[in-house]
């Protein structure tokens, strides 16, 4: 009787390990980066085909429980910096009086309101300016007032433009890159 549940036990441990060694190599957790940053919750390989969690790319991204599908919204947003009458891209450190002007197109679902925010190189955020719309718009512009930004370090800054669909939070669908040079 001892041998049989020696041997049962062998049996079951070898299956459980094989089932684990077969898992662990059809599926894999892989790091996952977007325009060189990594993406916090990584990405699978499973079978040969790489899956993303939708997510963590700049649009708009709802699961519909019942239907069982996710939408994924990217809108076309095209961002210009102007001081004055003058578009620019790099700054040098300092203070700054500029506004931005935005066009969107290509949306293809209903939103709520819209915002603009600058990101520093520490990654401190400061939101510029937010409107809400009162209809549908699948083609239109936004422009801020105009405001003083300080430039405090040389480095990266980024102009983000957000998007909130009714009854949700805000989603970054585009970002601008400004260089702060000495």
């Amino acid at each position: 009787m001892r041998w049989k549940r020696i041997a049962a036990c062998t049996l079951a441990l070898s299956l459980l390990s094989g089932s684990t060694v077969f898992a662990e190599s059809a599926f894999q957790k892989i790091r996952v980066l977007i325009n060189g940053n990594a993406v916090s919750t990584g990405g699978y390989l499973i079978d040969g085909t790489t899956y993303v969690p939708v997510r963590e790319f700049d649009g708009l991204a709802e699961y519909n429980e019942s239907s069982r599908t996710v939408t994924f919204n990217k809108p076309n947003v095209d961002m210009f910096l102007f001081k004055g009458d003058t578009p620019f891209g790099n700054v040098s450190v300092g203070k700054l009086k500029f506004y931005i002007f935005s066009q969107i197109d290509g949306l293809n679902t209903d939103i709520q309101s819209v915002k603009v925010s600058m990101r520093n190189p520490a990654g401190e955020v400061k939101d510029i300016q937010s409107q809400d719309l009162s209809s549908r718009k699948d083609n239109f512009w936004f422009k801020t007032y105009d405001f003083t930004y300080d430039f405090s370090r040389a480095g990266k800054y980024y102009v983000e433009f957000y998007i909130k669909k009714s009854g949700g939070a805000y989603s970054m669908v585009a970002q601008k890159t400004i260089n702060a040079v000495d």
